[in-house]
């Protein structure tokens, strides 16, 4: 048992702890605060402390837990509310106690299926039984391989029996996994399948891979919450997990309503029944916001390690970073730019490596997609995080102020933004290729035409110019615009993405043709182009036909 010397917020010192590892868990004082040791220096350790440390004093207690900071995983996860530890939150009272991490006892008991019998031999990562009321998605029992000697029959268990023993390990329902080590897998796999998101200007121009890492920064105001609140509810992920890393209260309550509140078109159940929120508020302990996106990529190679298509959405990692800033400051690290540690890169690094599409031990094809936030303070986009997260990332939806104040959603920058794996993931389509080049090219000859168009006047440009500004105009506002409050235009098909982006280069294709043969550009420009550009908010089967009322309503002017 080691002694409390010295208390500095979040930063604890200890001395007399022996056998001390790096990164073991303690107990500081007599309501046994959970912390995790960062430093060994001599017989001195510094200990990152997971709660308010209020009370705490020199001379209370400090004892090791002899086991590194770890998440219960299991079948309680799915449909569940946690704060960055893991621990549930949703029976929890209105004061939360600073406990240890969940006791096992506090996972509900499961129905569990076998699905091997007693002397198969079972390598790692297979399944051996299932829980079909965890969630709408079975939770499958994992194999640490070998044979299994033995196996419960069909039935309701408490999560910490054991249901199994394979190769003379026994298996429960649940299970501690250490949060900052990935789990293991057998290969990793090429990003070549495309996560669709439901957002057009992302699935079209920006998109990313099952298996891929994202960027999201952009200042107050600009719709980040709302768009990953978006991707949360509809991407065709398996399961999502949901990091609300220091954000505001209120919009993680919203988020879980919502949740909770809508209809997952994939099972017709509940959307919270495959989604796992960690939230980790910005009125909770500092630290356990540092502990919070690895408690959740932990949860996410779970679930991957099943099978399951898993997206982690992180909002948002600048808070994550300023935690990681605040404990470096006070434990005396020498700082970086705008006083981030030193080693900021590489735990962004660690962190966004932990994503990719893979085989599992078991032979399975799973993936973790990790979609990351960033806050810069005043939108600046030069800031440290928002800076060292470019480096990792394989595609970056940087937001705009200007479109957000123009009530431009999603205001994603399609000049500001990339995305690393486009040319694979439409490689093996020519047509989208075709079609993604087409209205990127439009997009970035209208915005170049618009700021010459500032300068001179629209009316001094020449024909053809003037017909690219009208083209980009209706893709952004036919096209790249998207309602999330409305019903039909909330999610978007590829088909129906692809659609609407033929239907107006259609368009615009025939007002070129038209000013190639001498029409003048002013009567191309007061046509109506209304029924097209209200296209997104009709079905599918209209999309053609406002498409072809448009087109004969130009060809009046031949």
């Amino acid at each position: 048992m080691g002694t409390v010397t010295r208390i500095n917020g979040p930063l604890v010192e200890a001395e007399g702890l022996a056998g001390a590892a790096m990164f073991e868990l303690v107990s500081l004082g007599p309501h046994g605060l959970p912390g995790e040791i960062v430093s060994l220096r001599g017989g001195q350790a510094t200990i990152q402390a997971y709660e308010y440390t209020g009370g705490l004093s020199p001379g209370h207690s400090a004892d090791c837990r002899g086991a590194p900071l770890s998440a219960l995983l299991g079948p309680h996860l799915l449909g569940g509310v946690f704060d960055g530890l893991l621990r549930p939150l949703t029976d929890a009272g209105v004061w939360l106690d600073p406990v240890a991490p969940a006791p096992v006892h506090s996972a509900r008991a499961c129905r569990f299926t076998p699905l091997v019998e007693k002397g198969h031999e079972a390598r790692p990562g297979t399944a051996i039984g299932s829980v079909e009321d965890a969630g709408s998605l079975p939770y499958l029992v994992l194999s640490p391989g070998g044979e299994v000697s033995a196996i419960r029959p069909a039935g309701v268990y408490s999560p910490d029996v054991q249901v199994a023993v394979v190769g003379g390990v026994k298996v429960t329902l649940v299970r501690r996994q250490p949060v900052r080590h990935a789990l293991p897998y057998a290969s990793r796999l090429e990003a070549v399948v495309p996560l669709t998101t439901g957002q057009r200007v992302i699935d079209l121009l920006l998109p990313v891979s099952l298996g891929g890492t994202v960027a999201v920064p952009g200042g107050f105001g600009t719709g980040k919450t709302v768009l990953l609140q978006q991707i949360a509810k509809w991407c065709e992920a398996d399961v999502v997990v949901y990091i609300g890393c220091g954000e505001r209260g209120n919009e993680m309550a919203d988020v879980v309503a919502e949740l909770g509140d809508l209809t997952d078109p994939r099972t017709g159940g509940r959307l919270g029944d495959r989604t796992v929120v960690i939230a980790n508020t910005s009125n909770m302990p500092m630290m356990a916001r540092e502990a919070s996106v690895y408690t959740g990529v932990t949860v996410a190679e779970h679930f991957r390690d099943m099978g399951y298509d898993v997206v982690v959405i992180a909002d948002s990692t600048s808070r994550w970073a300023e935690a990681r800033r605040e404990f470096a400051s006070r434990s005396g690290a020498l700082p970086a730019e705008e006083g981030y540690p030193a080693d900021l890169a590489s735990a962004l690094a660690a962190f966004y490596e932990r994503a990719g599409r893979v085989t599992t031990l078991g032979g399975a094809t799973g993936s973790v997609t990790i979609i990351g936030a960033v806050s810069p303070p005043g939108g600046d986009m030069t800031e440290p995080v928002t800076t060292q997260t470019e480096r990792f990332v394989r595609a970056l939806w940087a937001l705009d102020r200007d479109l957000a104040y123009a009530r431009h959603y999603p205001a994603v920058s399609w000049g500001g933004s990339f995305s690393r794996d486009a040319d694979a993931l439409v490689a093996g389509a020519p047509d989208s290729a075709a079609r993604r080049a087409r209205v990127a090219g439009l997009l970035g000859e209208a915005d170049r035409l618009a700021t010459l168009a500032e300068l001179v006047g629209i009316r001094t440009l020449p024909a053809r110019e003037r017909v690219v500004l009208l083209g980009g105009r209706l893709l952004r506002e036919g096209f790249l615009q998207q309602s999330s409050l409305s019903p039909l235009d909330a999610f978007c098909r590829p088909e129906r993405t692809a659609m609407l982006a033929d239907a107006l280069l259609a368009i615009v294709g025939r007002c070129q043709s038209l000013v190639e043969h001498g029409m003048p550009v002013a009567s191309i420009e007061e046509r109506d182009f209304s029924p097209i550009l209200r296209a997104k908010d009709a079905p599918e089967a209209e999309i053609a036909t406002r498409r072809d009322m448009v087109l004969d309503d130009l060809e009046t002017l031949r």
